[in-house]
């Protein structure tokens, strides 16, 4: 590659246009987010279903089969007993995350509460596979969590609230 061809592709205007793009993807991958955070935290509001025994289901799944070691104490001796609270509480979160993804306010917070809600996932479910499956079989059992963990890092380093949401006006 030439030196002319060199400066094409590290001029101002490319650089602007890729990081344009970028942004502008961000945004669209917060947005589709939002969706599945709002739809979640719908089902478990609109109706006693889960806050009422479908979390306490998960719970003692997770207590008995998934969560890491130091992890059960806090899902058996806190979470479970107060189960229909933290169900709803749960719901409000989710609702939370995805208002917040959707309209693009608060991005940076609301992703670190989407990040330690994930790393809460993690450590609930992390022995799914079983103690001894092969190492990548437990990466496989979280791309529930994994994905989701990742893009609210994105979505905070890049402060995906900036375009096509409500944090880029406040500026």
């Amino acid at each position: 590659m030439g030196l002319e061809a060199r400066k094409r592709l590290l001029s101002p205007q490319l650089m602007a246009t890729t990081s344009s793009a970028a942004a502008k993807a961000i945004a669209g991958v917060r947005i589709a987010t939002s969706i599945f955070f709002l739809l979640f935290g719908e089902y478990k509001l609109a109706g006693p279903g889960f806050a009422h025994g479908g979390f306490q289901g998960y719970l003692h799944e997770y207590i008995a089969n998934g969560a890491v070691s130091f992890y059960r104490p806090v899902l058996s001796g806190l979470i479970l007993p107060h189960a229909v609270v933290f169900g709803y509480v749960v719901g409000a979160v989710e609702a939370f995350i995805g208002i917040s993804l959707l309209l693009g306010l608060w991005v940076r917070p609301v992703s670190v509460v989407g990040v330690l809600y994930m790393l809460n996932f993690l450590l609930a479910t992390w022995w799914g596979p079983g103690h001894g499956a092969p190492f990548w079989r437990y990466f496989g059992a979280e791309l529930d969590h994994l994905p989701l963990l990742l893009l609210f890092i994105i979505f905070f380093a890049a402060d995906g609230g900036k375009v096509w949401g409500l944090d880029g006006r406040r500026r």
